[in-house]
């Protein structure tokens, strides 16, 4: 535990409370007693399978707390992030390899299915379906600019996260987007503008939301709970000088701690045994 007292957490959902629609063990007692400890929180999801309305339902489908008229200042997802960056640069025909549920959340209003001037961007979530090679074909040639399949400028690459694999209820390891991600910003030689974890410009996002300035009295760390040494914890984590703690669940692999020049400042078995630890502490403090 820091030596410093936990003032907010940044809490990954996938892996870390759940797996798929599968809790995992004292995940939900462990955030009934986040709440009731009065320790401020925000959870932030990769998850790009489905819109942030779905993915609450699911959550409270399986037995999570997650109060419908809080769920927007609660619930901070890529797919969230992906909307407002279409909206901030006024991109109205983007092409999608993204789930419907996600692709609803946002397509913008503007949009036009029958449209036939060609797409403006690419956006890449987790979508299996979507991972073929006529569909990453045409994404391709978007990004070389081909007619018909662009408009008029230079169509941007925008990927909701980089994670190289995501973890399944049967505890294997599946492919995520960030091959395919590599894979197009390879072949058509553009950046992918990243707008999940770990960006820095993600995390400042989801921070300025907690609203610690408006309390001075606040101090200590922001901590970020997560299983995935690099796409939770790495990135903008590092560089915004948060704690950053890998829980032993979800895609966690023995030795990964050890996989990165910037490794985990604390390492737990679980979400639960987190919460526990830092509820004593903060017991102790206050």
């Amino acid at each position: 535990m820091s030596s410093q007292p936990i003032r907010a957490l940044l809490i990954d959902l996938s892996g870390t409370l759940h797996v798929e629609s599968t809790p995992l063990p004292g995940a939900i007692q462990a955030l009934q007693r986040l709440r009731a400890s009065g320790i401020p929180f925000r959870f932030c999801s990769n998850t790009s399978k489905e819109s942030t309305s779905s993915l609450c339902q699911k959550l409270r489908r399986i037995g999570f707390d997650i109060p419908p008229g809080n769920q927007h200042r609660e619930v901070w997802t890529s797919v969230g992030a992906v909307r407002q960056l279409l909206k901030d640069r006024g991109l109205k025909t983007p092409y999608f390899l993204l789930s419907d549920s996600a692709k609803e959340e946002c397509t913008p209003e503007s949009f036009d299915p029958t449209q036939d001037k060609g797409y403006d961007s690419v956006v890449v979530g987790l979508s299996p379906p979507h991972f073929n090679y006529d569909v990453l074909t045409t994404a391709f040639r978007i990004l070389k600019r081909e007619a018909p399949y662009a408009s008029a400028g230079s169509p941007p690459l925008i990927a909701t996260h980089k994670a190289k694999y995501i973890s399944t209820s049967s505890n294997q390891l599946s492919l995520g987007p960030g091959p395919f991600v590599s894979a197009l910003e390879s072949a058509a030689d553009v950046q992918a503008i990243v707008v999940g974890k770990p960006t820095r410009t993600f995390f400042e996002l989801v921070i300025s939301s907690l609203e610690l300035s408006d309390n001075p009295e606040m101090t200590g760390k922001i901590a970020v709970v997560g299983d995935d040494v690099e796409a939770d914890l790495g990135g903008g984590a590092v560089e915004l000088g948060l704690w950053r703690v890998l829980v032993k669940t979800g895609k966690y692999r023995p030795g990964d701690e050890s996989k990165t020049d910037n490794p985990p400042d604390e390492v737990v078995d679980s979400f639960a045994a987190f919460v526990d630890r830092l509820i004593a502490t903060h017991h102790d403090v206050v």
